[in-house]
């Protein structure tokens, strides 16, 4: 496998790695502290709070993993045995009579004194109603020992650990009823800009609708957040710091546009005047003036306003900040590589992002990389990262992302 190439130069620009790593260094120095116990139905997509420490053994007992019948090995000499009992599930056995077998079926307890199921395949029922055995036995087949799966005492899940219904299930394994997770982050979405209007309404001249809004409350709902709707900021500094002021009670103020060096951008001077800016310009592609700061305390992510741009800014650098901020250690996506299905012929100075599937294993890219192209997202099933000064043949190795991956 060829190697996918090394970080190139980024000049003055912020490499994405080193932008990651100062996000996530900000989020663990102000994680969520506060938590709630909540019913097992209602943690899908929260974060445990609590180690999750096993109080039982599982299975609490030995059991069948199969219908057949239970027998203690050195009572077989190859004759046929007496069946002494019938044991279903969720009954409890009687020890095994010496010389004799046990009808039994799968997830029921195995009788004291068994050390062997065999599978009813393997079995004939004679006309005298005992049993004769066709196959080679060995101890301790097709039964599930207890605390296979856990033992009292044991670590099942980590504090930190994301909760989908899989880890749900195992607590239900576990007998909970409700577990503690951490409390949402609040998150308040704004947008800027007096091109943008909200979908309903007619479009005037030079306006453009407000895709951004929708994109990411609806993804944040997605994380577990809680999502306050603070509407479109205008084109105007005295009414941008006014709303800034207002969101006080909030984790994280996340904005769509107005973070760049233009005359009209006044999130990025709000910020520079009367807050703190620890990030910004990255050497990332689309996204480069994604900025972090504090407004009056309240940390502030500005993604860019461009559709493409604050799909991939927010799915790389936001969304590990908010996983962290809940105490997710792991909150980088999950990326493999996979062979280029395209040729990329020139290379550039920043990280690039390319919206882009697999077909037949290969990663091919979207006709049109405009960072106002969101079309091309719901085209991906993935994002394709080609590394600064790099240039691509098809056949090169090159790392993905899956959308899915980032996506909740």
């Amino acid at each position: 496998m060829k190697p996918v190439g090394k970080p190139g130069k980024t000049g003055s620009l912020m490499a994405v790695e080193v932008a990651l790593a100062r996000l996530l260094e900000m989020a663990d120095a102000s994680k969520i502290r506060e938590h709630e116990r909540l019913p097992l139905a209602q943690v899908q997509g929260r974060v445990l709070a609590a180690d999750l420490v096993s109080t039982l053994d599982l299975p609490p007992w030995s059991n069948s993993a199969m219908d057949g019948y239970a027998l203690r090995l050195s009572d077989w000499t190859g004759e046929p045995l007496v069946v002494s009992q019938k044991i279903f599930a969720g009954q409890a056995p009687e020890p095994l009579e010496p010389g004799t077998c046990a009808r039994i079926f799968t997830g029921a307890p195995v009788p004291a004194g068994a050390d062997c199921v065999e599978m009813q395949e393997n079995a004939k029922v004679q006309a005298d109603e005992r049993v004769r055995f066709t196959e080679t036995m060995r101890p301790g087949q097709n039964i599930r020992p207890q605390g296979q799966e856990a033992t009292v005492g044991e670590l099942i899940l980590p504090v930190g650990s994301r909760l989908g219904p899989i880890e749900q299930g195992l607590a239900a394994s576990l007998g909970c009823a409700d577990l503690d997770v951490v409390r949402k982050v609040r998150v308040a979405v704004l947008s800027t800009g007096d091109e943008l209007i909200e979908p309903g309404q007619a479009l005037g001249p030079g306006q453009i609708y407000n895709s951004n809004r929708v994109l990411l409350c609806s993804w944040l709902q997605r994380l577990g957040c809680e999502v306050i709707d603070a509407g479109i900021l205008p084109d105007d500094l005295a009414t941008t710091r006014a709303r800034l002021g207002e969101l006080k009670d909030v984790d994280l103020i996340l904005s769509t546009g107005g973070v760049s060096v233009g005359e009209a951008d006044f999130l990025g001077i709000a910020l520079r005047e009367e807050g703190e800016l620890t990030l910004w310009k990255l050497a990332i592609k689309p996204g480069k003036p994604l900025t972090f700061g504090h407004f009056r305390g309240v940390p502030v992510i500005g993604l860019p306003g461009n559709p493409a741009s604050t799909l991939v800014t927010f799915a790389l650098l936001a969304r590990p900040y908010l996983l962290r901020r809940q105490g997710v250690k792991e909150a980088e996506p999950l990326k493999f590589q996979v062979q280029a299905g395209f040729v990329w012929p020139k290379a550039g100075n920043r990280r690039e992002y390319l919206r882009g599937r697999l077909e037949n294993g290969r990663a091919i890219i979207y006709r049109n990389q405009s960072s106002g192209v969101l079309r091309s997202a719901a085209w991906a099933d993935g994002l394709v990262e080609v590394l600064e000064d790099r240039t691509l043949i098809e056949g090169d190795w090159v790392s993905f992302i899956p959308l899915n991956e980032v996506l909740s």
